[in-house]
């Protein structure tokens, strides 16, 4: 029988779902104060659903993206563990509260669609790469 999506995962079942060994999962915890799984009698490690997907969301800017350890650490500072979060499900945005405690996962409402300046946008972007097309004599 499956586990419930909302079912806390092992280390094993986290590895096996982020793509990155145990070790280097507990290696992480050591690198990211943000990574914080439960633990139990014995130090055994359980993996929140949040903390799977903040996981991902390493992993995938380590390995994919190509940042750095201190990147990742830089990324957060700045923006965030639900930035982090959204690396590792972008269908997903989350809100994850800073306290030890954490409360479950919270969808985040999208800012809204302003079409005329992203059309200023995309024609300065435009112009800019024209300007440097022209510079190297493309």
């Amino acid at each position: 029988m499956a586990k419930s999506p909302n079912a806390f995962r092992t280390i094993s079942e986290a590895a096996d779902e982020v793509g990155a060994p145990q070790h280097v999962l507990r290696f992480w915890e050591t690198k990211f104060d943000f990574i914080t799984p439960v633990k139990r009698a014995g130090g055994r490690r359980f993996y929140r659903p949040e903390d799977v997907t903040v996981l991902k969301g390493v992993r995938r800017l380590l390995h994919d993206e190509g940042l750095t350890i201190r990147g990742v650490q830089r990324l957060h500072k700045e923006q965030g563990l639900a930035r982090l979060a959204a690396y590792g499900d972008p269908t997903t945005a989350l809100e994850i509260d800073a306290d030890v405690e954490r409360e479950p996962v919270v969808a985040v409402a999208a800012a809204p669609f302003d079409a005329a300046r992203l059309g200023a946008v995309l024609a300065d972007l435009e112009s800019a790469k024209a300007r440097l097309d022209a510079v190297l004599g493309r």
